[in-house]
């Protein structure tokens, strides 16, 4: 029986999630989460393989296989002209206590220590796409979140949360990091949405009006919400397209 595959540590989700050339063509590659962050950390970052595979914390040969299928898969990408889309993996998010963790850009470190959740068993953290009041439409352009935390379905207490100019996949990276159970916005990309499920993050999209209002509606099971508003702007291109074997460097791109 083969053994299970360890998730890989990663301290922040990508900032984008979609690359697409002028006049893609092929069938889209799809670069996993473990593989954008062993290319982050080594060729953005400088760190060697070994500093790799300490932070990510899984052997210096696994961190070796990621990184030599992600450069592959680039290489596809921009050689084949086709569309990159960074998404699913074996990952777990940094909860911010991990041995070792100093990365400045951790969303843990970042957010979690100015924004910590009240204590008690039953506290609910809801965050809404916010802006002057109304709910912002495009959750992948949001400047902020307005976060209610909950007890016993009533409010006790509300804050504004900068992005601080997160976007997309990176936003789900801000939640989990604020410790957020529920995200109520207006419309939202594929990506995002997928980024959202493995933070492990409930999400009802298509909602307008005021946030406030629309929490309350929430809380009293009458929230009017479309499971289906995906924003089209940025993931309209070859959706639910994967990626194939491209017959370079011995690898096959898979989701």
């Amino acid at each position: 029986m083969p053994r299970p595959t360890k998730c890989r540590k990663v301290c922040r989700y990508p900032q984008n999630l979609l690359f697409h050339p002028e006049e893609p063509g092929g069938e889209d590659i799809i670069l996993n989460i473990d593989e954008y962050e062993a290319l982050r950390l080594i060729d953005h970052e400088g760190l060697s393989q070994e500093e790799c595979s300490a932070r990510m914390q899984v052997a210096r040969t696994t961190v070796q296989k990621i990184y030599v299928s992600a450069r592959c898969k680039i290489a596809a990408a921009l050689v084949e002209g086709r569309t990159l889309r960074i998404e699913g993996g074996d990952v777990r998010l940094c909860d911010g206590e991990d041995s070792g963790c100093t990365h400045k850009n951790c969303f843990r470190h970042k957010f979690e220590g100015i924004h910590e959740k009240p204590k008690g068993e039953h506290i609910m953290r809801i965050a809404v796409t916010h802006e002057n009041g109304i709910i912002f439409q495009h959750f992948g352009h949001t400047g902020e979140f307005k976060v209610y935390d909950v007890e016993n379905s009533a409010i006790i207490k509300t804050e504004i949360v900068s992005t601080g100019g997160s976007g997309h996949g990176a936003l789900a990276g801000v939640l989990y990091a604020i410790k957020a159970d529920v995200l109520i916005c207006g419309g939202i990309g594929g990506g995002a949405q997928n980024a959202l499920n493995m933070a492990g993050i409930k999400w009802y999209a298509g909602v307008s009006g005021s946030a406030d209002a629309a929490v309350a509606a929430f809380l009293a099971g009458k929230l009017d919400y479309d499971p289906d508003a995906i924003c089209h702007h940025h993931d309209h291109h070859g959706e639910g397209h994967q990626c194939g074997d491209h017959g370079h460097c011995g690898h096959s791109c898979h989701h």
